[in-house]
């Protein structure tokens, strides 16, 4: 019998919320925190906007000589990790260090060699940041969360692109599940608002070129021309069921099941049938049936294939179904926040059930006959959800969906 495994805790830095009780209150107010970008000059770049995370001291969570020999998204992760911790009351020193382990989607940041570029060509190899592999490594986020935290169990992080909070997610429920650990500190942390991957990512036609923040994300409508870049972290204390009971810890929802597929079809287009079928895997492995899903936290990323993609597949998932519950799309309102979006979405979906209240798909103006589900269109809904199909959608074609339900 497949061990349980429970949310405890939850933390967050988002472009909406600088902990897990702001960004929730900017959901259910359907508030965006997509803005022209700030981070670096636009001038000569085809995309203006992002969702900037504004205002956040890593200080508060690091010393200030860490802070000073790590990078921005490891800031981030540092700071939603702490936070799930005190969250779920998770206490170091009650605990075997060697059975809390960390797992983070993450891209680390790459874009930071690019800082190296000119002192090595003009000053030469001795005048480089010596700690730049420290800073770019995906594999120094898990890394420095677990220092800071003294978790010295499980340590790893998962890159399947856009998918990859998802998979950090199914992925330390396996561990828990398989005896590894007693406890996950599971998430991702991301910060691609940067001039590398803006202009890359720009280029190939994937980030929407609208110059006005107020409608360049609009997940599922007839207008929408790309997706918007966001940044920031989500993390999810996870636990045996057993674990937790033991410790009496408050059980926030259920990481029930995920699924995971490979479209093996093209480097940059979805394929509808591997993405249902990651969908009937989470579901089967949460022991439910497509009846039993209340509410889609959608992938949502308001690109044309996406959204057109996700939605038939759906259809595939659910048949009937699907036209008689609601979908909706947390990028509308945060962007996307790459390798740490289904994380922060996770977060949204515990937090859906807990209080009963959808997050709406904001700016959505123009039905588009391809997506044609209930999307809660520009305002919060509330209803009462036991379960949530989490979808991630990563290019290239990694795809992992997640179950998450009401304890009973």
């Amino acid at each position: 019998m497949k061990r349980r495994v429970v949310v405890t805790g939850l933390g967050a830095v988002t472009p909406i919320g600088l902990n897990v009780d702001e960004y929730w209150q900017g959901l259910r107010e359907g508030r965006s925190g997509i803005g022209l970008i700030t981070l670096f000059d636009t001038t000569g770049y085809l995309v203006k906007v992002a969702a900037e995370v504004k205002n956040f001291e890593p200080t508060n969570y690091m010393h200030i000589k860490r802070v000073d020999r790590t990078a921005r998204c490891t800031h981030f992760g540092v700071a939603a990790a702490k936070m799930a911790v005190a969250s779920a009351k998770l206490d170091m020193s009650r605990e075997k260090p060697e059975r809390v382990g960390v797992i983070v989607g993450t891209t680390g940041m790459p874009s930071l060699v690019l800082d190296q570029a000119e002192p090595l060509k003009k000053r030469g190899p001795m005048r480089i940041d010596p700690l730049i592999m420290s800073k770019i490594s995906a594999h120094m986020v898990p890394v420095q969360i677990a220092m800071e935290i003294g978790a010295k169990g499980p340590n790893t992080s998962a890159n399947s692109a856009c998918a990859t909070g998802s998979d950090a997610l199914g992925t330390a429920m396996n561990f828990l599940r398989l005896g590894h650990a007693d406890v996950m500190i599971a998430g991702g942390a991301e910060a691609q608002v940067n001039t590398l991957a803006i202009a890359a990512t720009g280029l190939v036609g994937a980030l929407s070129r609208n110059p006005d923040p107020k409608t360049a994300c609009r997940p599922f409508d007839l207008n929408r021309s790309g997706m918007v870049f966001g940044e920031g972290a989500g993390f999810l204390i996870l636990e045996t069921y057993e674990h937790a009971l033991e410790r009496g810890a408050t059980m926030l929802a259920e990481l029930a099941g995920a699924g995971w597929t490979f479209d093996c079809y093209n480097d940059t287009a979805p394929n509808a049938e591997l993405e249902a079928i990651a969908m009937k895997m989470a579901i089967q492995d949460a022991g439910i049936s497509p009846e039993g899903v209340d509410y889609v936290n959608a992938h949502g990323t308001s690109t044309k294939l996406n959204d057109a993609t996700e939605t038939k597949a759906l259809k595939m998932v659910l048949g009937n179904h699907a036209y008689k519950i609601p979908v909706s799309s947390n990028k509308s309102m945060i962007g996307h926040l790459a390798c740490a979006a289904g994380a922060v979405e996770a977060i949204a979906s515990v937090l859906t059930i807990k209080h009963g209240i959808i997050p709406p798909t904001i700016n959505y103006e123009t039905p588009d006959p391809e997506c044609d589900l209930d999307y809660v269109p520009n305002k919060a809904r509330q209803q009462a959800v036991n379960t949530v199909l989490s979808n991630s959608f990563g290019m290239g074609g990694q795809n992992c969906c997640i179950v998450l339900k009401r304890i009973s």
